[in-house]
C-alpha cells in the first residue's frame, strides 16, 4: 500500500483547492430550490469552479461526463446531473472535487431542498455530526479504524445504518489514493496508522434503512436498495502535529 505523504507545499496547494469547496458550498445555498434542475447545478458548479482558476476533478473522471456528482433522496453517491427537477420535501447531496496547482480537494453536503421533515433533519444533523466525531480522530499515531469506528458508532446508535459498498480514500496528487477509509470496522480491515502529511476525503454515507445499495441502468447512480433516503457530508482533512487540518473548510 503506497501512501502518498504531502509537503506543506503541497498542502497549500490543497488549501487553496479546499478553500474554493468551502466558497462553493455557501454561495451554492440559495441556488438549491424547488423547480431548479440538477443540471442547471452542475453547470453553475464548473462555471464557479473554472473562475477562480481552478478545474473540476470529476469532469471526464473514469468517463463521468459531469463536474459535480449530485444524488437526490435515496439516491446515495454518483449520480449524474440533468434535467430531474428539485421538488420541496428532497434533499440533495452534492460531491464535488477541485484541481488546484496539480493537486485535489474533495466534499460534499447535503441540501434541504424547501422545507423537510423532522427526521430527514435528524438523518442530516446525524450524517454531518458522525463526520465531526470521526474528523477529530485525525491524528497522528491513531489509525484509519478509528476514523472508522466513530462514523459508525454515531450512525448505529441513531438507528441507521453505513454504506459498506463504498468508501472514503486518501487524496492528493491523485483524486483517489491509498488508503480506503471505511465509514465501519470489518474484520481483516488492515491496520494503517496516520502520520503527518498524510491527506483523507472522509465521507460518510447514511442510509434510513439497510445499508444495502444497487447501481442503476446508468452505471453510475447509487441508490439505496430499499428505496429510503440517504445522506453524505465529506471533507478533506490532513495530519498535522497539531492535528486535525479540515482543508475544505
Amino acid at each position: 500500500m503506497a501512501i502518498i505523504v504531502k509537503s506543506s507545499f503541497d498542502l497549500e496547494k490543497m488549501r487553496a483547492a479546499g478553500m474554493v469547496l468551502r466558497d462553493l458550498f455557501a454561495d451554492l445555498e440559495p441556488e438549491i430550490r424547488p423547480g431548479v434542475a440538477t443540471g442547471q447545478l452542475d453547470a453553475y458548479i464548473e462555471k464557479y469552479i473554472r473562475d477562480r482558476g481552478c478545474r473540476p476533478s470529476f469532469k471526464n473522471l473514469y468517463g463521468f461526463p459531469a463536474s459535480a456528482c449530485i444524488s437526490v433522496n435515496e439516491e446515495v453517491v454518483h449520480g449524474i446531473p440533468g434535467p430531474r427537477v428539485l421538488r420541496d420535501g428532497d434533499i440533495v447531496k452534492v460531491d464535488v472535487g477541485v484541481v488546484f496547482g496539480g493537486f485535489h480537494a474533495d466534499a460534499a453536503r447535503t441540501y434541504a431542498v424547501g422545507e423537510i421533515s423532522e427526521e430527514t433533519k435528524r438523518l442530516l444533523e446525524t450524517t454531518k455530526a458522525a463526520l465531526d466525531a470521526a474528523l477529530e480522530q485525525a491524528r497522528v499515531g491513531n489509525y484509519v479504524s478509528d476514523i472508522s469506528s466513530r462514523v459508525q458508532e454515531v450512525v448505529e446508535a441513531a438507528g441507521y445504518s453505513v454504506v459498506r459498498d463504498y468508501v472514503g480514500h486518501g487524496v492528493g496528487r491523485n483524486l483517489h489514493e491509498e488508503p480506503q477509509v471505511p465509514n465501519y470496522v470489518h474484520e481483516g480491515q488492515v491496520p494503517v496508522r496516520l502520520r503527518k502529511g498524510m491527506t483523507l476525503a472522509v465521507e460518510p454515507m447514511v442510509n434510513a434503512g439497510t445499508y444495502e445499495v444497487v447501481v442503476k441502468h446508468d452505471n453510475w447512480t447509487v441508490r439505496t436498495k430499499d428505496g429510503r433516503l440517504s445522506a453524505n457530508f465529506e471533507d478533506t482533512v490532513a495530519i498535522t502535529e497539531t492535528g486535525p487540518y479540515i482543508l475544505t473548510r
